[in-house]
């Protein structure tokens, strides 16, 4: 399995987070697996993995619109399946302690499957966090430690830490992982794709990792066409659109959406994001009202997510794109509650 840098193509040589020639992050290529409809085999890296129950999550139908419930995963979001293959693929290795930084899902993911693998894990959190989310990694077992200052000033305290650096956005088996979502999208719908797939975006795992399993898929002859990959972000933070719409963005000081899941104002993962949606699909805008209106339709429809979910619903509606469309809910409502 190769591992390469994604912006100058060289090769990861071991455990090393960042390219050693240009800084860029690394990501798995897939292009030589043979895919398998027995979905852990298109991960043949893995040899024991630490599962607790994740993927296969249900897709249910309304109208011309499939909901991917993806926040039933174990610990309420879609971050599970990125967790599950980088702590398997690292508790491999021997990696007994780990770092990251995050006060949300991807935050609780790590700490839970880090927990399972036996490791100690340490999670780095703004000093202004609050709320269940950081409950649910305190409960997990993991070390929470604060950090004053800016949301860069985190990420660099969990990756200078004594503990391996087991970030969500860079290591390349979290994004891989996030094939799998792609791979039962189309297994939901009798091996055909669909139009359009609407994702909340904000640091780019969930868009680059479920593009990759789209493009498996096609190249492998499993499917005739790569969906239109549709990204939503809210007014606030919308560095994405503004690059593909040419919008005017001026990332806040603060991020105070109701959409508290997408807060990457400026996220490392960018380039890549732009180059796969000006290829592939859209970048959406909407509002905080719209995106509280959407919620509680959702909600009235017996379907409780987070509000950076809901963005989805809420883009749908605002183009109301021809075709199947699948609508991805990232993150349990019973977290915002």
């Amino acid at each position: 399995m190769r591992q390469v840098c994604m912006r100058c193509g060289m090769e990861r040589e071991g455990l090393e987070v960042r390219c050693k020639r240009c800084g860029g992050p690394f990501k798995v290529e897939v292009e030589d697996i043979p895919f398998s409809k027995n979905l852990r085999e298109n991960f043949p890296y893995i040899k024991n993995w630490i599962s607790l129950g994740e993927w296969h999550t249900p897709m249910i139908r309304s109208n011309n619109v499939y909901f991917k419930l993806d926040f039933l995963n174990p610990t309420g979001s879609y971050k599970d399946r990125g967790s599950v293959t980088l702590i398997s693929y690292l508790a491999e290795r021997g990696i007994k302690q780990i770092s990251e930084d995050s006060s949300g899902n991807a935050g609780a993911s790590i700490a839970a499957y880090g927990s399972a693998a036996g490791m100690r894990v340490k999670i780095f959190v703004p000093s202004t966090a609050r709320g269940n989310k950081l409950k649910q990694i305190e409960i997990y077992g993991a070390e929470v430690i604060k950090v004053e200052g800016s949301r860069e000033d985190v990420s660099k305290a969990a990756e200078n830490s004594s503990y391996y650096y087991a970030s969500h956005v860079l290591q390349p088996q979290f994004r891989d992982g996030i094939r799998s979502l792609a791979y039962e999208i189309v297994s939901d719908l009798g091996w055909r794709s669909p139009d359009n797939v609407f994702l909340p975006t904000s640091a780019g795992t969930l868009l680059l990792g479920v593009f990759e399993g789209f493009r498996h898929m096609f190249n492998q002859g499993i499917i005739s066409k790569i969906p239109r990959l549709i990204a939503v972000q809210t007014e606030q933070v919308m560095p994405l659109c503004s690059k593909i719409k040419g919008l005017k963005y001026t990332p806040p000081e603060k991020v105070t959406s109701i959409a508290d899941a997408l807060v990457s104002t400026s996220p490392f993962l960018l380039p890549e994001m732009e180059k796969i949606v000006k290829e592939y699909g859209d970048c959406i805008v909407v509002s905080d009202e719209e995106i509280l209106n959407s919620w509680k339709e959702l909600a009235k429809k017996g379907i409780l997510v987070e509000y950076s979910s809901a963005t989805v619903y809420s883009a749908y509606k605002k183009i109301n794109p021809e075709g199947t469309s699948v609508l991805v809910l990232t993150g349990s409502g019973l977290k915002v509650l």
